[in-house]
């Protein structure tokens, strides 16, 4: 069953933890703030964040999917994209191979929003 969705105030004050791995599943150029929405007032990834775009996801098996993200044992994973869509079919993915996983339903698009710089 899937968990609750994460919360931007929650994933801001989980940044760091080791036990997190945050997977931004957009583009590489949208991760490197080349491309994304213009309604965005910045682009880039969220601090920390890995890259592995959901294509790769959808492509992969199980195992496959393992490889491309690490052992799932004792880590908490929180995907994102732009608006929620893309980390939402992610998400699925991810919990079918075995992963503690959550989707950030504001993504970019609420992140890009805060404050600190990238």
């Amino acid at each position: 069953m899937p968990r609750p969705d994460v919360t931007t105030d929650e994933l801001a004050g989980r940044l760091g933890d080791p036990k997190l791995l945050v997977l931004d599943v957009r583009t590489a150029a949208e991760f490197a703030g080349q491309a994304g929405y213009p309604c965005d007032p910045r682009q880039g990834h969220i601090p920390g964040a890995r890259h592995l775009e959901l294509s790769e996801l959808l492509d992969a098996s199980s195992a496959e999917v393992s490889a491309l993200v690490g052992p799932a044992a004792g880590i908490e994973l929180v995907v994102y994209c732009h608006s929620g869509q893309r980390s939402a079919m992610a998400a699925g993915v991810l919990e079918a191979a075995g992963y503690d996983v959550r989707n950030y339903v504001g993504s970019w698009h609420e992140w890009s929003r805060r404050p600190e710089p990238t």
